[in-house]
């Protein structure tokens, strides 16, 4: 699918104050896709913030050194979004993703506009540009610039490399395509490093993560014949390791490296006493999105998550019922006679 891009003009030229924000708990596609399109719009004159409803994983400063990314909270943010002129949204189209950032959005006057590659989606009540088979929101920001002929700085490059990259496990996901490799290329020829890039990103573990990961690997959980695979984490773990909630990025798909595996989550405790679920798939009959849109969340077809009251529990055994029935209304689809 390739996005029509020429709708964005009239809307840029128009106005002067924009807003940017992304989903809870951010991760290096959202944080990456903010700070590029900070840079395409500061390119063309323009005033920018970007305000996010949770503050930005420790692990991802690198992106943002000067930290321009704000928490809605900090001083000015309420203010910038009831006086902005455009908000745009990015790596999401869920009001539950957005959540106070959401309310503030509901009470502003602003025009909204939406970029992202997500299936599941509210109605936001914005201008969309969305590409829902596009591996992630960076490369439709790489896109963007390409298409308002702005070349990107060197830092805009790094933060959308990163967004790709982790968007597709570094390359590995069945997304990739030749095209992801030609915006990498763009982007490494505007200055990003690879290497500089994956040490910041996998290379900067601390004890207390270490300490973490070996407790849930040791929880690691085989169902449905080897199937399904499911670690969990309770908030008793984050305060006895003293390792933060980044810590558990990319957790859930250590279980799909063990053989027979077809799909995996990870319930993780919060401190509120919420439960974070994440899902993944590497069977293209399974699609998680849909069940996470079950329980409120959405995502793709192959990666997904939501968020359920707890207990952790409960939480634990709602999502392996799912992936139970999902799993095995696919075996009964393959064994069944044909017409």
């Amino acid at each position: 699918m390739t996005i029509h891009w020429e709708p964005l003009r009239p809307i840029l030229a128009a106005h002067q104050r924009f807003v940017i924000s992304s989903h809870v708990r951010p991760d290096a596609d959202a944080i990456g896709s903010e700070i590029g399109l900070a840079r395409l719009l500061q390119a063309l004159g323009k005033s920018v913030q970007i305000i996010n409803f949770s503050a930005t994983p420790a692990n991802l400063f690198f992106l943002d050194p000067n930290r321009e990314v704000k928490q809605l909270g900090d001083a000015g943010t309420a203010e910038a979004i009831a006086t902005a002129e455009v908000h745009f949204v990015v790596d999401t189209s869920s009001w539950m993703q957005l959540n106070d950032v959401g309310k503030a959005m509901r009470q502003s006057s602003a025009l909204r506009v939406v970029i992202d590659h997500h299936l599941s989606a509210d109605d936001l009540g914005a201008t969309e540009f969305k590409d829902t088979q596009c591996e992630a929101t960076g490369s439709l920001i790489f896109d963007l610039a390409q298409f308002l002929g702005i070349a990107l700085p060197p830092d805009a490059a790094t933060a959308l490399y990163a967004a790709i990259a982790t968007d597709t496990g570094w390359f590995r996901f069945s997304a990739v395509t030749s095209q992801t490799m030609r915006r990498i290329a763009g982007l490494m020829e505007y200055g990003a490093s690879p290497s500089v890039i994956y040490r910041e990103l996998y290379e900067r573990s601390t004890l207390a993560r270490m300490h973490l990961v070996g407790r849930a690997l040791a929880r690691m959980v085989l169902d449905c014949d080897g199937e399904l695979a499911y670690l969990s984490i309770p908030w008793s773990d984050f305060e006895e390791t003293s390792a933060v909630s980044s810590d558990t990025e990319d957790l859930v798909n250590e279980c799909l490296k063990i053989t027979g595996t077809r799909g995996a989550f990870i319930a993780i405790e919060l401190q509120n006493r919420q439960v974070k679920v994440s899902f993944r798939s590497r069977a293209e009959e399974l699609d998680v999105s849909k069940i996470c849109e079950h329980f409120g969340g959405g995502g793709h077809r192959q990666a997904a998550g939501t968020t359920m009251p707890g207990p952790l529990a409960e939480s634990i055994e709602k999502a392996r019922t799912a992936m139970a029935n999902a799993l095995a209304t696919i075996r009964k689809t393959a064994t069944a006679p044909s017409p």
